[in-house]
């Protein structure tokens, strides 16, 4: 499906939620949508690498990663995961690390900035559970659209 957020809020304005501008793009689809699937973690990303190991059916993987910037959250194994796996894409609340690799694969990928420090392993966090952030609220199923302009949520599929 081809849609531009811009066209998706003039014509459905009253049912959407608007992200904060602060995400920056990563991945080589610059344009995605799906159903979101959630995570929330902090500075760990076991629960990450679980969830794109599961089928993703082309749905979007929602990281809360409470906007920490000392560690990523997600790296290019785990896109490759993401890409085997069928997700549509990932937005993190975090960041990312590996952003050159990313970049060449066929995946949306959109968080808050890079870094080279891997997360720790302990197995914390949450899954499929509402998050909060960048002024939207995101339950899993919510629908994902992200472009070039950012992201928004939509309760169900709006095409």
């Amino acid at each position: 499906m081809s849609f531009a957020t811009a066209d998706l809020y003039d014509e459905y304005e009253e049912n959407l939620q608007i992200a904060t501008p602060m995400f920056n793009d990563y991945g080589g689809n610059k344009q995605f949508s799906g159903p979101a699937s959630t995570v929330k973690v902090f500075e760990d990303n076991t629960l990450v690498r679980a969830a794109l190991e599961e089928p993703g059916e082309g749905r979007v993987l929602v990281v809360d990663g409470g906007a920490s910037l000392r560690c990523a959250l997600v790296g290019d194994m785990l896109v490759e995961f993401g890409i085997k796996n069928s997700w549509a894409g990932i937005i993190v609340y975090g960041c990312i690390r590996d952003s050159a690799m990313i970049a060449k694969m066929n995946i949306g990928v959109k968080a808050l900035n890079t870094n080279p420090r891997k997360s720790v392993k302990k197995g914390v966090g949450e899954r499929d559970v509402t998050v909060t952030f960048a002024d939207v609220t995101i339950n899993p199923g919510n629908y994902i659209y992200a472009d070039e302009d950012g992201f928004v949520v939509a309760e169900n599929k709006l095409r």
